[in-house]
């Protein structure tokens, strides 16, 4: 059995440089202040990430700046989310951004949603 600390003052998350370049194009393309990254309690793993551009923050967020781009996360879920890296990538015809999260322990089968097992203080 391993033991991981949390602490929240030192959460981390991580733009690959594709994923910056898009975040800041989208956010220029919707004249928004920042990108708020939410988790959806659904889908057939259990969480589903949600991508809003937002002027400002909700109560409760907290507020990352990577590299010019702002990012705004419910202080909720930042054990859930720490450590998590944004990429932005190609498959096929399609471009998205993907989520590569330490903390996923599964996802479904179509990559839609995580599963997180052990997160007592969420």
């Amino acid at each position: 059995m391993t033991v991981q600390t949390f602490v929240p003052g030192q959460a981390e998350i991580h733009l690959t440089p594709a994923a910056r370049d898009q975040a800041r194009r989208e956010i220029a393309r919707a004249s928004a202040g920042g990108i708020r990254l939410d988790l959806d309690e659904s889908g057939c793993s259990g969480y589903m990430y949600e991508l809003n551009f937002v002027e400002q923050p909700e109560d409760g967020d907290r507020r990352f700046e990577v590299d010019g781009v702002v990012l705004y996360v419910p202080e909720k879920w930042l054990a859930m989310l720490n450590g998590l890296q944004i990429d932005y990538v190609k498959e096929g015809v399609n471009s998205l951004f993907k989520f590569r999260n330490p903390n996923a322990t599964g996802e479904c089968g179509c990559g839609e949603s995580f599963t997180v097992e052990d997160m007592d203080e969420v």
